[in-house]
């Protein structure tokens, strides 16, 4: 894992990270091509909506982490955990806020041609969403035509490459 400098603005609080683990991310798309009858057309918080997302992902429970299927996501969870500790590091006053983190669940999405999520998204929208803290995103491979990730209120457009990981 290795800290990333996103922008030279720093008035955000936005953490990047690549993890460095080749077998890891081809693992965790094999998984996704491998497992058809988990895919579903990805959802917003108003249900089916392809004018703004149009994806297939993959739910994963924090139950589902116990069962050997799944076994990949525990690994990930662990590199994901060294990028949580190192932005605990760039924003100390995190610590004194948070004892205990539990994730809930996620999803494992893939874009095709085409494909996109062209809304404004926030992690909390409603009343089932407002104990969220953080959000986090791995890209498992290089997008090269389109397919940034805009935060707007930022002016921040970050390009998807194979390991970079968004906190």
């Amino acid at each position: 894992m290795k800290r990333l400098n996103i922008e030279l603005n720093e008035n955000h609080f936005i953490g990047c990270w690549n993890i460095e683990d080749d077998n890891l991310l081809t693992n965790m798309i094999k998984f996704f091509d491998e497992n058809e009858t988990l895919q579903n057309q990805g959802l917003t918080g108003g249900g089916k909506n392809l004018s703004i997302k149009n994806s297939t992902d993959i739910t994963i429970q924090p139950k589902d982490l116990k069962n050997k299927k799944f076994q990949i996501f525990n690994k990930y969870m662990e590199k994901l955990h060294e990028c949580y500790l190192d932005y605990l590091i760039q924003y100390p006053l995190l610590k004194a806020m948070i004892k205990d983190i539990h994730i809930g669940q996620f999803n494992l999405q893939k874009y095709n041609k085409d494909g996109h999520f062209a809304g404004i998204h926030s992690e909390r929208t409603s009343l089932t969403t407002l104990h969220r803290l953080f959000a986090w995103m791995t890209y498992l491979n290089d997008v090269e035509d389109g397919g940034n990730t805009n935060f707007a209120h930022y002016k921040i457009d970050i390009k998807p490459e194979k390991g970079k990981t968004l906190i």
